[in-house]
């Protein structure tokens, strides 16, 4: 007997095939057919539905996501509420009687009631990321408040459902929802999320970042009691070094370079660039370093830095080196993929760097520790130390680049270079404005305006707060006179403490302090590009970035000043199914936002124009044709095109 077989038997035994003597043509799909007048549901494509949501599901509790979980049978209350306390979304306060009406669009003030009992397994007071039904009503006002904030609604469906509640379901479950069903359903939502939870266990250990557990028992009170004392110390440190106040130049306001050639030529003499190259590209469905994966025409991130460099020293003349500081998991598929530049005029040089901070050359054999790559400094500090320091005074350099493996707009500029050496600067970090301030406003019109380490963001979010002015872009110069003497004073000891959760904790940019003379520059928004998911990978390949020069060139044809917003569900999550189910990458200069989830498969020569979002029902597989223009269009199946 198949696996397959094992698991139609498992679905027949919770009755999830008996649907109602009414089949609405909607549903006709999912029915198999029928017997005594009752429709049969479709177990297969019970299955697949199941596995759809499930999907999704993972996918939001891969980043963070918030669900809500609704039930009106008083028969599921024991199998839900055993649900969410295994994967933490059950609180008291949380699982009270709540009125549903108005819960999503009144979520601010929300009332408690007496009359009916409704019981609603919430986690946070934000709205959330996902409804989840487990007996959709005709009139469940829940749905609709979902469809009008544009909630993604996961739901058991029956043959009977209407279409008007159906077509606000973005993830519908064909069956019966019998108490055995909504038990298995239960325990499905249950495994999806405790080995997703496990999944992020193992990354934060990987990366060298404590977790604490959920709950823990009273005989470790005492424990708890010293972390939390701890963390409240360490809290209070990063409260003070949130404070510091670091001055912010336009890169506007920049000098120009020199005109003559042979003065550009010493000030690039005098720079080395250092590569963090660590991060790996698992989450795209990668083995190999993030830094690797091609972003279009066989052209890698690593391929652009050495583009810029190779096109720097032969332009001016110059020796510009770079450094590669790898871990153990990167170091040898790198040095694959830098074979392609052996021939190149680049001075080459590859670290291995494993969790002691103990640094190898290239030629040295490998540890079997993994590299936490938490902290930036603690990186540089460890090569520093290495005596990597001593070799570049050496050899006349002063400035170090410090870019990081996943940024694909990081421009090697001298501009920045001369400003540095003119003003005798020690550190510099660039950033970038974020919406919450006004770059045509009163921004640029300062000289030099200070902000405050707090209000630089480490990483970009769609849900920033306004007290985030600016957004680390992760590329920092540094003097290497100034390392220097930090390294020989022990001043920066506690950088390369792999142990200390503050130094795990403190914004990546945090080794600024230590320099006497530091700065910041907001350079623009185009020089931040990080490649974190298949939907930037998406905007990458299409016409709307060119390379040029080893340096990420925006299409000229679009007037939006902003990316297109692109969604991709979780069927395009991995390398290998995004590649697969694009003939050629859609033209997107006139895109202002794509949503695109379900078995959805794109042809040749597409172009896609305003607002266009294409949600394939569940079992169905929608084929956008060569050639088609979609413009302002929503698409559910192979009718709507």
């Amino acid at each position: 007997m198949t696996l397959h077989s094992i698991v139609i038997q498992k679905l027949l035994s919770t009755n999830a095939h008996l649907g109602r003597r009414v089949a609405t043509h909607h549903f006709k799909p999912f029915a198999y057919g029928s017997r005594n007048g009752m429709a049969i549901i479709d177990s297969d494509k019970t299955l697949i539905c199941l596995r759809s949501a499930c999907g999704f599901l993972a996918s939001l509790a891969r980043r963070r996501g918030r669900f809500m979980f609704v039930n009106t049978n008083p028969l599921f209350d024991e199998i839900v509420e055993q649900m969410t306390r295994r994967i933490g979304c059950y609180s008291p306060s949380g699982n009270a009687l709540w009125r549903t009406g108005g819960f999503l669009t009144n979520s601010c003030s929300p009332k408690k009631f007496r009359s009916r009992n409704k019981k609603i397994c919430f986690g946070p007071s934000q709205p959330p990321d996902c409804l989840v039904v487990m007996d959709t009503e005709r009139k469940s006002s829940v749905i609709q408040e979902a469809a009008k904030l544009q909630i993604p609604v996961v739901a058991l469906v029956d043959s009977s459902m209407p279409w008007e509640c159906y077509k606000k379901i973005t993830y519908p479950i064909p069956a019966n929802d019998s108490v055995q069903f909504v038990y298995l359903f239960c325990n499905m939502i249950t495994k999806t999320f405790l080995l997703e939870q496990k999944k992020l266990a193992a990354a934060k250990d990987w990366l060298g970042i404590a977790s604490a557990p959920a709950s823990a028992p009273k005989t470790e009170a005492r424990e708890e009691v010293q972390r939390f004392e701890e963390s409240k110390s360490e809290s209070d440190s990063a409260t003070k070094l949130a404070k510091i106040q670091v001055p912010i130049i336009p890169y506007e306001r920049l000098a120009p370079l020199p005109e003559d050639v042979a003065e550009t030529k010493k000030l690039l003499d005098k720079l080395v660039v250092l590569k963090l190259n660590g991060a790996l590209g698992t989450k795209m469905g990668f083995d190999g370093p993030k830094s690797t994966i091609e972003i279009s025409n066989g052209v890698t991130i690593l391929g652009l830095t050495a583009t810029q460099i190779e096109h720097l020293n032969s332009k001016y003349g110059c020796n510009v080196p770079l450094l590669l500081m790898n871990s153990s998991k990167t170091h040898d598929a790198t040095l694959e993929v830098w074979a392609k530049y052996s021939q190149s005029n680049i001075d080459f040089h590859a670290f291995e760097l494993n969790q002691n901070s103990q640094l190898k050359s290239s030629g040295e054999q490998s540890s079997s520790n993994e590299l936490a790559y938490a902290n930036q400094g603690a990186d540089i500090v460890s090569l520093m130390r290495s005596g990597t320091l001593d070799v570049l005074l050496s050899q006349g350099k002063e400035y170090i680049l410090v870019v990081n493996s996943d940024n694909v707009g990081t421009i090697i500029d001298p501009k920045i270079l001369n400003h540095l050496i003119q003003n005798k600067v020690e550190c510099c970090m660039e950033v970038r404005p974020t919406a919450s301030i006004d770059v045509n406003g009163d921004f640029v019109n300062f000289e030099e305006r200070k902000f405050q380490l707090g209000e630089i963001a480490l990483k970009p979010s769609e849900r920033l707060s306004e007290k985030f002015k600016l957004l680390d872009t992760k590329n920092m110069w540094i003097n290497l006179n100034a390392i220097k003497r930090l390294v020989d004073t022990d001043a920066l000891k506690w950088e390369v403490d792999a142990g200390s959760s503050l130094m795990r904790e403190t914004a990546t940019s945090s080794i600024i302090r230590f320099f006497e003379h530091a700065i910041g520059i907001s350079v623009p928004s185009s020089r931040y590009f990080p490649l974190n998911a298949t939907s930037d990978l998406f905007l990458l390949q299409s016409d709307l970035y060119t390379t040029s020069n080893g340096v990420l060139i925006r299409n000229a044809a679009r007037t939006n000043p902003k990316d297109p917003s692109v969604e991709l569900g979780p069927e395009f999550d991995k390398l290998g199914s995004f590649v697969s189910r694009f003939e050629s990458i859609p033209s997107v200069v006139e895109l202002d936002s794509l949503k695109v989830t379900g078995d959805v498969w794109f042809g040749n020569g597409i172009m896609l124009k305003g607002n266009v979002s294409i949600v394939a029902r569940p079992g169905t597989r929608i084929e956008i044709p060569d050639g088609v223009v979609l413009e302002d269009k929503l698409i559910n199946g192979p009718e709507d095109i």
